[in-house]
């Protein structure tokens, strides 16, 4: 059940002062960015809160601010390491007393860390779930002040997550642990289905739900046809030098391979995957975070709570397995609000390889039948001949026009009325009992005499054969986008045997069009693309100063780039100038701590440059 607006009421006047005081003091901000003052507030109320907020669009915030607020000990449930120390590093160098104990410290680490929580020295605290639901660490806490619990990634705690982790699964009895103490959960991708999970097993079925707008405008998005891979993918990069982005490739040995002949071409790519060591995942990262135009090459492992806002594009040289996974991935561009480009190279051969993964998981067979869903959704997507971004935003249940910045729009698909072919797969898949999958329809359809389809009678139907002036190639096409339209479902307990669905009826029976792509060789409108604000040459060559000063500062404190300073804060300076601590103070994203930690190192260049 979610609680109405209505009954949140109004924060006491010295909360208000006081978190208005902490946003500008600590996080150096003098407003909040869309969505994020009614998660803050909700908190603060002690109303059980879940946030869905897009990437980029500032969700560690408001789990932060409400923790300085509110006092006392803070924990944060967070599922990687990476992210617990990328969150401490960025809160430290703000003023905020932050700590993480997981497994990549030592003993005597994360001792020492303990007895200065235990001391009141700590106000956020960083675990993972499996660390935190231990009996003795739970005890231990039980004996503290706690302000509130935080769990970020709140995906993970759903079966219907699109990455579902089991150790999330005992989250839920933190509420009878610690009643009375406020807890909010964060993702950026949520479907309804997975929202109303997270709502059951965590909040026990009553919760504030947030959901703020999934758009992400500024990213163009693309999807083209995968034919040669490898080479699509250096020419995409090699177009856009200079700049930062992402590949994401199915396998480590694609990941390999890929980073082998960038970096061979000339390009300076970095692989990351979880077949590496630690330590060369953490130093292709650091790279990737403190330096310009570098190209990550990475599985999924590489993304989750990554804060570099200057990825200019990602690109997916091999279809995910579902919309939230692409959604998440994408958002990893673009995060300064300047255009940045999501492209991916789509086949057939992804979606079976998908499908074969799927079948061959450990799952029950309901989670099968999600997922299997969830990939249709991929296809539909990827084969759409209307609005990307709306086929997109559609899915996570927001209705958006014709955007104008994606391919389909920019350049759009030769369609045909498909109808009669449409007609013709339909009345085999239901001759046949609605038992086998693309692949057989396509081959009664062509007319193929094998041993399976003479066995069963089937080079006997009265539509075996009529398709065979086309190959088996395009009827499969067929099918699938008729599968992606919702005409027929895949059944994933069946091995993706075709059964028709109301509207496959509708179809069949002439009350329903049929308009797909037609096969086309035309090349999309390049998206205008740039690296940033458009500044003047003087301004230009003082931002590269202040991004200079900022990597040897970070790499004096062994931290990524963007924990000294944002981009868009650097920005923000090599335009406005400030020239005395008050002005420097005034910029967004300069708050107290970090003023006084780095203000005379960059008030000197901007001195300098007066």
């Amino acid at each position: 059940m979610n609680i109405p607006v209505t009954s949140l009421g109004l924060l006491p006047p010295e909360m208000e002062q006081l978190k208005r005081a902490r946003l500008q003091e600590v996080f150096g901000f003098d407003r909040f960015r869309p969505g994020q003052q009614d998660v803050v507030d909700s908190v603060l109320a002690g109303v059980p809160t879940l946030a869905v907020m897009p990437t980029g669009a500032g969700k560690s915030l408001c789990y932060q601010l409400p923790a300085l607020v509110l006092g006392g000990l803070s924990i944060v449930v967070s599922p990687l390491i990476a992210l617990m120390d990328d969150q401490v590093n960025a809160l430290k160098l703000q003023g905020v007393a932050a700590e993480a104990i997981h497994s990549g410290k030592s003993r005597e680490e994360n001792v020492a860390i303990w007895r200065r929580v235990a001391a009141g020295e700590v106000r956020l605290l960083y675990l993972a779930p499996e660390r935190l639901l231990t009996e003795r660490m739970l005890a231990a806490l039980s004996r503290l002040s706690l302000g509130l619990v935080a769990v970020d990634e709140a995906h993970c705690i759903s079966q219907w997550g699109h990455s579902f982790r089991g150790e999330y699964l005992g989250l839920g009895k933190l509420r009878e642990i610690f009643p009375g103490i406020p807890l909010v959960a964060l993702t950026a991708t949520a479907d309804k289905a997975t929202r109303d999970d997270i709502v059951e097993r965590l909040f026990g079925g009553t919760a504030r739900v947030f959901v703020s707008g999934f758009d992400r405008p500024n990213i163009f998005i693309g999807v083209e046809a995968k034919k040669d891979p490898a080479r699509q993918i250096e020419g995409f990069v090699r177009a856009r030098a200079g700049v930062s982005g992402i590949v994401y490739r199915i396998s480590r040995k694609k990941v390999e391979e890929t980073a082998e002949r960038l970096s061979t071409a000339g390009i300076r790519a970095l692989p990351y995957h979880a077949g590496l060591t630690p330590e060369v995942r953490a130093a292709n990262q650091e790279v990737f975070l403190a330096e310009d135009g570098i190209v990550m090459v990475a599985t999924v492992a590489f993304g989750m709570g990554i804060d570099k806002s200057d990825v200019r594009y990602v690109l997916h040289a091999d279809a995910p397995g579902t919309l939230e996974a692409y959604y998440q991935e994408i958002g990893r561009a673009g995060r300064d609000g300047a255009p940045a480009e999501a492209q991916l190279l789509y086949s057939a051969s992804d979606i079976a390889t998908r499908r074969r993964f799927l079948d061959e998981e450990p799952s029950p067979p309901e989670r099968k039948m999600v997922e299997a869903r969830r990939l249709d959704a991929m296809v539909g997507f990827c084969e759409a001949v209307t609005c990307r971004r709306a086929v997109l935003l559609g899915y996570f249940g927001e209705r958006a026009k014709a955007c104008g910045t994606c391919d389909v729009c920019r350049d759009p698909p030769q369609v045909v009325d498909a109808s009669r072919d449409a007609q013709l797969v339909l009345r085999l898949v239901r001759a046949t009992g609605e038992r086998y999958g693309a692949a057989y329809i396509a081959s009664v359809v062509t007319g193929q005499r094998t041993d399976q389809i003479a066995a069963r009678g089937h080079d006997r139907l009265a539509d075996f054969g009529t398709g065979a002036d086309k190959p088996a190639t395009e009827w499969r096409a067929l099918l699938r986008q008729l599968v992606a339209t919702g005409a027929l479902h895949a059944d994933p307990e069946r091995f993706g045997a075709l059964t028709l669905t109301e509207a496959g009826v509708s179809v069949l029976g002439g009350t329903r069009a049929v308009t797909l792509r037609a096969p086309t060789r035309r090349k999309r409108e390049r998206f205008a693309r740039e690296s940033g604000p458009e500044l003047a040459p003087a301004e230009a060559a003082l931002l590269g100063k202040l991004k200079a000063l900022r990597r040897e500062l970070a790499a004096e404190r062994n931290v990524p780039a963007y924990v000294v300073f944002a981009d868009r804060t650097l920005e923000e300076m090599a335009v406005e100038h400030p020239r005395t601590r008050s002005e420097l103070a005034g910029i967004k994203g300069v708050g107290a701590a970090k003023l006084e930690a780095f203000g005379t190192a960059f008030l000197k260049i901007l001195k300098e440059f007066s």
